[in-house]
């Protein structure tokens, strides 16, 4: 299994910790979390909108996209 983090969300995580970003906005799914995402608040596109998810040390090893569904369950009528 290969691990993948994109090289643009690493660049902005950087960015974030000198404060040159106040939001890390991320396309990239398909990236590992890190130890060094821990704490962060990372907004993750689910394929209409961003969505906001904490980080916290149990993600570490998953990849981003499992946190943020891209499918809506329908409801039943009653």
């Amino acid at each position: 299994m290969k691990n993948f983090c994109d090289f643009k969300l690493l660049k902005k995580i950087n960015n974030y910790y000198e404060g040159k970003i106040k939001i890390i906005k991320t396309w990239s799914r398909s990236s590992v979390i890190l130890p060094k995402f821990v704490g962060l608040t990372i907004y993750i596109h689910n394929g209409k909108n961003h969505i906001p998810i904490y980080i916290s040390d149990n993600m570490i090893g998953h990849k981003i996209g499992e946190f943020s569904h891209t499918r809506k369950f329908p409801k039943h009528k009653k």
